[in-house]
């Protein structure tokens, strides 16, 4: 089955986004089999599950088997991959909008 293009859906990353989160993607065992699809086709099967609010069997055919991409959704929320990515992406958009990358304080609300 041929690889989707990196922008085949809305709910792709586009490239910026892609370079800014590969390295943390990449974070991964040095064991096991080399793997037959890349992070970035994972990560936007993922981003499409999530933002589509589909069942994971539900993923479309030019993306990965949905057993695939769900246990590498696993893997990386078990790593803390998320974390690191959700850190990562709200660092940039602070300095994007000429915020410092870290808040200085919080708000709580009950």
């Amino acid at each position: 089955m041929p690889a989707p293009s990196l922008s085949c859906y809305p709910s792709d990353v586009d490239d910026a986004t892609g370079n800014l989160i590969a390295p943390i993607l990449a974070r991964r065992a040095k064991r096991g089999r080399p793997r037959r699809h890349t992070d970035r086709v994972i990560y936007n099967a993922i981003l499409y599950v999530l933002r589509g609010g589909i069942p994971w069997w539900m993923l479309p055919d030019s993306f990965p088997d949905w057993r695939t991409v769900y246990s590498r959704f696993l893997r990386w929320a078990d790593s803390g991959i998320w974390e690191a990515l959700a850190d990562t992406l709200r660092a940039e958009l602070r300095i994007e909008l000429g915020r410092e990358p870290t808040p200085s304080a919080g708000i709580i609300d009950s």
